[in-house]
């Protein structure tokens, strides 16, 4: 059988052109309405998509007591958005992105427990560490953790929460007489004796999602990742990503197959490449380049500010200056050093996607893309950024998965209920029984 593609809709206030709220057909209010989430679900699982993926921010953009970037808001509660979502939904899978630095152990366990149970075995955590300064300041400390540090905790958490769905054996249930095991673990960061209070998730463990980009994220991603959300603009970098990560799941004994890479795309499309193009001409002025600017200097903790638009990217001088800079900011200064680019053309970029993928022409033309990258080892599906909450989206269901589904490279309809299923992914097997 042809492999067949994955796809994620990453749902994000307005969308994910940083000034889609400006646009004429979006009314920006509706992005703390429960309407607007629903109406992304039910596309979403009109369109056959493996799962709704949900980001997380700990802190507003703002700066000097206003928000900054032009944008409308940051995502509201991920938990609480996908519940919605789930309640209005059969077969969807319901990703929701959730710190290791600023949560513990037992609590995520209980949330993503509830959720798999509540929806029939639809569950996704996508594990963060966190890395703003900001977001630290809510959380009773000066700074983010250290990176390094940041990763250690992560894997700790990770292995305490999986131990907590661990904790009743397969079948057990409150009226049963199965058994219930303490997992009693134990680490430098945490102590959890257990047992989780209610019987283990239908998935066994809801699905692992992790964005690991830099080697310690690589790393990461390699023990825990079952989906991974990364960014890669061009195939060849795809493919050297995707070759990467299967070489450190062997070296931890794991199988490739086990783990399904799925990089961001944010798609443009209209009828003929001319009016794709319009569209996204359409798009960008809509943003002021000082909001790419503000972008690119969060990004890199470089005051960009001051220097003229017009100038080249000054790659030098973001690297001295901030020597740990993350996968995203990385790949943005690498393809400045390659081709000429000026702080417009960053900042054009910055606001188009974040550093993600674009496209932009005909559905026709996206799907061959799209399965080029499938075949070629690029990824096993996409993660879709529209670019215009619910119009691009709706554009993609209609257009883009019936093209995918003509090339025999996505599913016609769901053959199974859970998250796993859609991912083609096993379900872990539970502790072993003790019973006598």
């Amino acid at each position: 059988m042809t492999r067949q593609l994955h796809l994620g809709v990453f749902i994000y206030p307005g969308g994910h052109h940083i000034a889609a709220w400006r646009h004429p057909n979006m009314r920006a209010e509706r992005i703390t309405e429960l309407d607007y989430y629903i109406e992304a679900g039910q596309l979403a699982e009109r369109g056959k998509f493996d799962l709704f993926f949900v980001g997380d921010a700990l802190n507003a953009r703002e700066r000097e007591g206003r928000v900054v970037g032009e944008i409308a808001i940051n995502n509201l509660d991920p938990v609480s958005v996908i519940s919605a979502v789930g309640s209005v939904t059969q077969h969807l899978g319901l990703v929701a992105t959730l710190s290791t630095t600023y949560n513990e152990p037992a609590s995520i366990a209980a949330k993503f427990a509830t959720l798999d149970h509540l929806s029939g075995g639809r569950a996704g955590w996508n594990v963060v560490t966190t890395l703003d300064d900001k977001a630290a300041l809510n959380f009773s400390r000066d700074q983010a953790m250290e990176k390094s540090l940041r990763y250690e905790r992560a894997a700790s958490f990770v292995d305490a929460v999986t131990a907590l769905w661990d904790s009743w054996e397969d079948g057990a249930a409150p009226q049963s007489n199965g058994r219930i095991r303490a997992p009693d673990y134990r680490s430098s960061f945490f102590s959890v004796e257990g047992p989780l209070g209610m019987p283990r998730p239908p998935q066994g463990w809801p699905v692992l999602v992790q964005a690991g980009g830099s080697p310690p994220g690589r790393d990461f991603a390699a023990r825990i990742g079952e989906a991974i959300f990364t960014a890669q603009g061009k195939l060849s970098e795809a493919q050297a990503f995707r070759a990467d990560i299967h070489a450190r799941m062997v070296a931890r004994g794991r199988d490739p197959k086990s783990v399904k890479i799925m990089p961001g795309l944010s798609p443009i499309i209209g009828d003929t490449e001319t009016s794709a193009r319009r569209r996204e001409e359409e798009f960008a002025e809509l943003a002021h380049p000082s909001v790419g600017v503000w972008m690119l200097t969060e990004m890199t903790k470089f005051r960009l500010y001051d220097h003229p638009l017009d100038a080249p990217l000054p790659t030098r001088d973001i690297r001295a200056f901030n020597p740990a800079l993350g996968q995203n900011a990385l790949g943005l200064l690498e393809r400045a050093e390659r081709e000429p680019m000026t702080i417009r053309n960053a900042a054009r970029i910055m606001v188009r996607s974040r550093v993600h993928q674009s496209f932009v022409g005909t559905p026709d033309q996206l799907a061959d893309h799209m399965t080029q990258w499938l075949h070629e080892g690029g990824s096993d599906g996409f993660n879709i950024l529209p670019p215009l909450f619910p119009d691009d989206l709706a554009l993609f269901v209609d257009h883009v998965v019936p093209a995918l589904q003509k090339r025999g490279v996505f599913r016609r309809d769901y053959t199974g209920p859970t998250l796993r299923d859609h991912l083609g992914l096993s379900r872990p097997p539970g502790r072993p029984s003790t019973r006598t």
